[in-house]
């Protein structure tokens, strides 16, 4: 007679350390990350540096404001990582801001007068949703604190039914 096997799908086989490998897998992403984060640096101490430079006779205003707006698009995305390395979240109001800015700086390079309105509109449109987005995340539950919320309404629910329950008076079965 044959044993049945013991492994189910609920239980991973013991040499299997699931905790060993997704900390292992967390610290590949951080230094992805952590790469991320420096070639963003240098590249943003070079987009400095070719700025300075565009500063010089013949001054170009529309190339040192395009110059001046994606170094701002930068900083925001290097804030993003850093978010992302201290919380191991990504920050839903920098990635809102970051896009924001994104948009904003192609309108502004590519001017407004020199854009088709169709195009315009639908930029307006995507800023408000954007603008939206970013009032709305306030009231999101902060799930990344390790807080489930489907975890903490179940247990207001289930706190709900133990005091509807207690305060409810016993009956007495009377023979």
């Amino acid at each position: 007679m044959e044993k049945p096997l013991n492994n189910s799908s609920s239980h991973p086989p013991q040499w299997l350390n699931l905790q060993l490998i997704v900390t292992a897998l967390e610290t590949v992403q951080d230094l992805i990350v952590i790469s991320l984060c420096i070639g963003l640096f240098c590249f943003m101490v070079l987009e400095l540096r070719e700025m300075f430079f565009s500063l010089l006779p013949p001054l170009n205003f529309k190339q040192v404001t395009a110059d001046i707006l994606f170094l701002l698009v930068l900083v925001e995305l290097f804030r993003l990582l850093i978010i992302y390395l201290q919380e191991q979240r990504v920050s839903i109001g920098v990635a809102v801001e970051v896009c924001i800015v994104s948009v904003l700086r192609e309108v502004i390079v590519r001017g407004v007068l020199e854009t088709p309105w169709v195009q315009i509109l639908s930029t307006g449109l995507f800023l408000l949703v954007l603008g939206v987005l970013l009032v709305v995340r306030v009231w999101l539950p902060p799930t990344f604190e390790g807080i489930d919320p489907e975890r903490r309404l179940a247990s207001r629910k289930r706190n709900l039914s133990d005091n509807k329950s207690a305060s409810e008076p016993l009956e007495v079965n009377r023979f």
